[in-house]
């Protein structure tokens, strides 16, 4: 299953990522996030012990009978140590080892065997290490022209990031490496700010992922790192006793994990992260514990914490041009528009019919936001027509967009009045919003199952991209501009094409054999229907 998905713009990613290499510094780090991850089982072990009721007539007779066992197995030990002292075990791994050069003992009937310190030195070692190294790192290489896609998974109760590569120029996509998680993932933001990194530039770039799952703590990932064993940073208690103050005594008794809501930390799984574009050092969390949190990535804290809904706080999204202003969505059926630097708990507040989902602001026209709801409703809504109360909203419009609800929702960056929405009915939709209302241009099938992410790529030339994935476990890069009906309502941004378009969907390619045995179909044609799965608006 793949919960959430975000792209990596063109250019983010380091050409050549780096193996994971253990230094002291790093090894001190993670030993101390192992310990962390023990601390609550010890826990558990001690109370265990604490709550046990203990006879202490039983701890004599106890004790009694394991000196007695100590004696009867002292003089058999013994006996089995005279026996093995003639082989001199202590001493076994001192033996001298022979000079370079020189036959080795037992061949010393072979002087032709020889022994050599280095392979460098070896004339029948033809392929040495440096090679293989190029060729490793050939591999990872990553071109200006490519994308990645993070996909959020769950396979096999295992909880990991797959990091995508996708060339558009070939129609490829394959693993590139992949992150293991300690819980199912929920949500994935990009970041472009070196986390944990020293440097002194307030304008350097990095290639980050902050992930947010069913635990409290947010890990903060480096993607230009090949094989990590630890995230470089997380945020939340479990970050917090991973690296103590300085001169701040190490405590003896560690604290237990609280689960009332606080202004320092997360007690429930974090539903969702937005990072500030224009202030990057900021990025927003929401929570099922009710509170939204605002994180500095420089010192890794929590700067601020808002409770301002009443059930859990489901999504987010900062406003393209106000940096400060957050719109936040919640199980309470309100979504709340909120300046952060007030204290004014009171803030513009909207109602919806059911559940929210995912809120967004139009990148086109920052006035204006979206709101899609468990229902399958889609709200568009004016924020300079602010309610007096959220029983009395009223939208610019409202769309019946799925019968089931909508899980995810995206806006073309590049593209005015482009949506994608998919919904737990597994259908992946696409619309044209207009002045005069939205109207559906395309519905698919892609065949992920229940759809769960709709991303559009962030770069220009691959502006038509959709990335869909689901419930069953794999995503595909969609390029809608070789649907038909795509073309005839944005012909304006699709250049003129000369022929017949075949529609182009890619996804990682399987062994053709597992593909055989498992009776596999083709990419979005469900139960072998094949075309079955479409209906766009040329079908009308």
């Amino acid at each position: 299953m793949i919960t959430a998905s975000a792209w990596v713009p063109r250019g983010a990613a380091a050409a050549f990522p780096t193996k994971y290499d253990v230094d002291e510094t790093e090894l001190a780090r993670i030993s101390k996030l192992a310990k962390l991850q023990l601390a609550d089982a010890e826990d558990d072990l001690d109370d265990a012990r604490n709550g046990r009721i203990i006879n202490p007539q039983d701890n004599d007779s106890s004790s009694e009978d394991d000196e007695d066992r100590d004696v009867q197995m002292t003089l058999p030990q013994k006996e089995a140590d005279d026996d093995l002292k003639e082989y001199d075990l202590d001493n076994y791994d001192t033996d001298s080892a022979p000079n370079r050069g020189e036959t080795m003992a037992m061949f010393g009937n072979a002087p032709s065997l020889a022994y050599h310190q280095s392979n460098a030195d070896d004339p029948y070692i033809t392929m040495q290490e440096n090679e293989e190294e190029d060729e490793e790192r050939e591999d990872l290489q990553v071109l200006a022209s490519d994308n990645m896609v993070i996909a959020a998974k769950v396979e096999d109760e295992v909880a990991h990031l797959e990091i995508y590569v996708y060339e558009d120029e070939v129609d490829n996509l394959y693993v590139h490496h992949d992150i293991m998680l300690p819980a199912i993932p929920l949500c994935v933001e990009w970041l472009d700010l070196p986390v944990a990194k020293n440097t002194a530039d307030v304008n350097s770039k990095g290639n980050f992922v902050a992930v947010g799952t069913f635990d409290p703590d947010i890990e903060l990932w480096d993607l230009d790192t090949v094989d990590s064993m630890y995230p470089n940073a997380v945020l939340g208690q479990g970050g917090e006793e991973a690296k103590p103050e300085a001169g701040e005594e190490k405590k003896k008794k560690r604290r237990k994990k609280s689960k009332k809501a606080n202004d320092d930390y997360h007690v429930d799984a974090v539903l969702s992260l937005a990072a500030n574009r224009q202030h990057r050092n900021l990025l927003a969390s929401s929570s099922a514990d009710k509170t939204v949190k605002l994180w500095d990535l420089t010192t890794q804290k929590c700067a601020k914490s808002y409770s301002r809904h009443t059930d859990k706080v489901c999504a987010i999204a900062w406003h393209p041009k106000e940096a400060t202003v957050l719109l936040s969505g919640s199980y309470d059926r309100t979504v709340m528009a909120a300046d952060l630097r007030a204290t004014d708990p009171k803030a513009p507040r909207w109602g919806v019919e059911s559940d929210v989902e995912t809120v967004a602001w139009d990148p086109h026209d920052p006035n204006y936001f979206y709101v899609t709801t468990e229902s399958g409703m889609m709200h568009y809504h004016d924020l300079r027509s602010a309610p007096a109360s959220p029983e009395t909203s009223k939208p610019v419009w409202t769309l019946q967009a799925h019968g089931e609800s909508i899980s995810s929702f995206d806006i073309n960056p590049a593209i005015p009045g482009f949506l994608a929405t998919g919904s737990t009915d597994k259908e992946a939709k696409l619309w044209n919003v207009q002045p005069t209302g939205p109207s559906m241009v395309v519905s698919r099938n892609l065949g992920v199952g229940k759809v769960f992410t709709t991303r559009f790529a962030p770069d220009s030339e691959v502006a038509f991209r959709l990335a869909v994935g689901g419930s069953k476990g794999n995503i595909q890069i969609w390029d809608t501009s070789t649907n038909a009906a795509v073309r005839n309502a944005f012909a304006h941004r699709v250049g003129p094409v000369n022929g017949e378009v075949k529609e182009r969907l890619v996804g990682v390619e399987e062994d053709s054999s597992d593909s055989e045995e498992e009776g596999g179909v083709e990419p979005g044609a469900e139960g072998g229907e094949g075309e079955a799965g479409w209906e766009s608006m040329e079908d009308d």
